[in-house]
């Protein structure tokens, strides 16, 4: 039997492109074809299998439960061949890109990135920050650092940092009032970005109850390092993950009145999609992060 019959490549790619968009139109305006084109690819790949694909309604159609079974596989397959052709126009050229959250790329990675470099010259490293979770299926990305639970599907997550929260503020600040002996005196002070949602787990986990953070005035600087700058400023107090300042807490910059922290059940994770795990500048950027990490 020809590898034709047992492999329909070309009918695949026209049902990946219908099952996306549910629409066989669509799926041939993507790829120049004729909507008659497209059902007729359908119909052979269906004669293919044995079985229904889709079900035909007026004016639209849905997947039946194979053909939603082929399509999630139909599209893992396809994305990987697109990497397999993106890695082979890049030839020799190798450039890492590294989508990270802001306080992460600020804090740990980049006073940590030159050792990467040393021990893959080779590899250059683009980073990109942002709040937002990149999607692997549309954007440019290697590799992303995360927070959340690692539940992401079809990518390869690694925990490689909790992500506990406590308060800090300038020392200056809490001489101010006398210092900060228990939980509700930081209430005396202002709050910065008093909506961040770490604000109520930590107050309750050092049960105070109803801080009424709802009356402050609703600041947002949207990311720890801004919050961690105004507190050092003397501008108020503001909860953070300690092991970012570490050192500006060790100097002096900030205080950590209290030992206890909190976790919402959230972390940093390391991910990539499953598919690309053995590009080589994936696997020598995985190596190097999980071997730091390590040695924390």
């Amino acid at each position: 039997m020809k590898m034709s019959r047992q492999f329909p490549l070309n009918a695949l790619r026209v049902f990946e492109a219908a099952a996306r968009s549910l629409s066989f139109t669509k799926a041939g305006e993507e790829l120049g074809m004729t909507q008659t084109a497209v059902s007729y690819q359908v119909k052979l790949l269906e004669e293919n299998i044995g079985e229904p694909l889709f079900l035909r309604k007026a004016r639209q159609v849905a997947l039946t439960e194979t053909g939603e079974r082929l399509a999630e596989k139909a599209a893992q397959a396809f994305k990987t061949l697109e990497i397999a052709m993106e890695e082979a126009r890049n030839g020799s050229s190798d450039v890492l890109i590294v989508h990270s959250t802001p306080t992460f790329a600020l804090q740990w990675l980049t006073p940590r990135i030159g050792a990467f470099h040393l021990r893959h010259p080779a590899i250059a490293v683009r980073l990109i920050t942002s709040g937002s979770v990149v999607d692997f299926d549309r954007e440019k990305a290697d590799v992303a650092i995360r927070w959340g639970k690692g539940d992401w599907p079809r990518l390869k997550a690694h925990r490689i940092m909790r992500l506990d929260f406590t308060p800090v503020l300038s020392p200056a600040l809490a001489e101010s009032i006398g210092g900060i002996g228990q939980p509700t005196d930081l209430l005396k002070l202002p709050i910065i970005s008093p909506t961040d949602p770490w604000w109520k787990l930590w107050f309750r986990d050092a049960g105070v109850l109803n801080p009424d953070l709802e009356t402050r005035v609703a600041n947002d600087f949207g990311v720890q390092t801004l919050d961690a700058r105004a507190a050092m400023a003397g501008l108020g107090v503001a909860v953070v993950n300690p092991e970012h300042y570490a050192e500006d807490i060790a100097a002096g910059r900030l205080l950590q009145p209290f030992k206890l922290l909190s976790n919402d059940g959230r972390d940093y994770w390391f991910v990539y999609a499953e598919t690309r795990r053995n590009v080589p500048r994936i696997r020598a950027f995985r190596e190097w992060l999980l071997n730091e990490f390590s040695e924390i």
